[in-house]
């Protein structure tokens, strides 16, 4: 399976979550940190999903991007 993930930049950290896992997140301190964190927390969100008999929902979430001019 795979998930979309959206990234965003705080002022002095990382963050992550996933659209279609809702309450799947991570932070870190580097970009590189948050990816990881949050491929282990979909892993666990999923493990956990599995062990109290939840149906692990088909990923729908795209992720696009749009330009314009500045």
């Amino acid at each position: 399976m795979k998930f979309a993930v959206v990234l965003e930049q705080g002022p002095s950290s990382w963050g992550a979550y996933v659209p279609d896992l809702p309450g799947c997140i991570a932070t870190g301190a580097t970009e590189e940190e948050v990816v990881r964190l949050i491929q282990e927390a979909v892993e666990f969100h999923i493990e956990g999903m599995k062990l109290e008999g939840y149906e692990i929902p088909q990923p729908t979430s795209r992720v696009s991007f749009v330009e314009i001019a500045a």
